[in-house]
Order: structure tokens, then sequence, then C-alpha cells
């Protein structure tokens, strides 16, 4: 027979365990609200919000919605993109696992304790603590500006075939 301690101990362990395991749903539009996945909506005749949402590290998020922003501007015949905004809303630790925390505290008190003389002592503690969490939401939302013709040599400009080509692998 198993002690009850251990077995809620397997229990808690087989429950985060599964909570870490979320992971980033495969490219695709947005199922639904809080879903993850891609949408966009129209500014003008050559801007657009794009959005990518999901769970995770922002990094990889951040390059769906990149890939998502080459696809619609291919998709409205042009040939380039530029980043006019970006916002990101993600943790850099979002991928979420086991994260280790030391702590180290020091403390001292001293004083009398009715008739009896003074007293002073002090203590050190060191903890440990493990933070089993799973992956929390990322998104990443940028305003892109549609351009045609030769891509402008500027940092948040892309070529959007190229990032298109390179971000779909």
């Amino acid at each position: 027979m198993i002690p009850r301690p251990i077995q809620a101990l397997a229990v808690a362990t087989a429950a985060l365990s599964l909570a870490a395991c979320a992971s980033l749903a495969p490219y695709g539009p947005q199922g639904g609200p809080g879903g993850q996945g891609f949408s966009e909506q129209r500014i003008e005749s050559d801007r657009y919000r794009v959005t990518y949402s999901g769970v995770g590290a922002p990094g990889p998020v951040a390059d769906l919605a990149l890939r998502r922003a080459a696809e619609v501007t291919l998709g409205q015949g042009y040939d380039w993109f530029e980043v006019t905004e970006r916002y990101i809303d993600g943790r850099p630790d979002s991928a979420g696992g086991v994260r280790q925390s030391v702590s180290v505290g020091y403390g001292g008190s001293s004083g009398r304790y009715g008739r009896y003389g003074g007293y002073s002592s002090s203590g050190v503690g060191v903890g440990v603590g493990l933070n089993f969490s799973g992956p929390s939401p990322t998104s990443t939302v940028l305003e892109i500006r549609l351009g045609r013709g030769e891509r402008p040599d500027r940092g948040e400009a892309y070529d959007a075939l190229d990032v298109r080509n390179s971000l779909s692998r």
C-alpha cells in the first residue's frame, strides 16, 4: 500500500507535468477569443495590424507574426513591408518549466525579558524554491506599412518573399 502523502505527491507531479506540456499550436488563424493563431486588421489601404497569439517564449511567437505580415503583404500584391509599431506581450521566461530561486535572509534582535538581563540573537536562513509553471500566453502585434518595388534600406523594412520563405520551414 502506498502512503497517502506519496500518492498526493504523484498526482500533483503528474498534473504539473501535463501543464508544462502546453505548447505553441501549429501555425494558422486564431480560432476565437483567447485562442492561438494569427489575425489581421486593415487600417488603411497600405497599412495593417497583424497579431499572433500563442504560448511560450516571445521569440517564436514574434517570428510567426512576421511570417503572417509577409503573407499579408504578398497577398495584397506588395513586395515589402515595414514594421512601424511593435508590441510584445510576454515575459522572457514565458516558456514555463521548472525555475529555481534562492533567497538568503538575516535577522537579529536584542532586548530585555522580564527581570532577566538583556539578550541578543541573530539568524541566517537560506531557502531554495522551485516554480513548476507551464507556458504562459504571449502575443506580438505588428503595425505594418506595405510597399512595392525596391525595399527601403531601413532596419524594420523586410522583403516579404524572403521572410515568408525563411519562416515557413
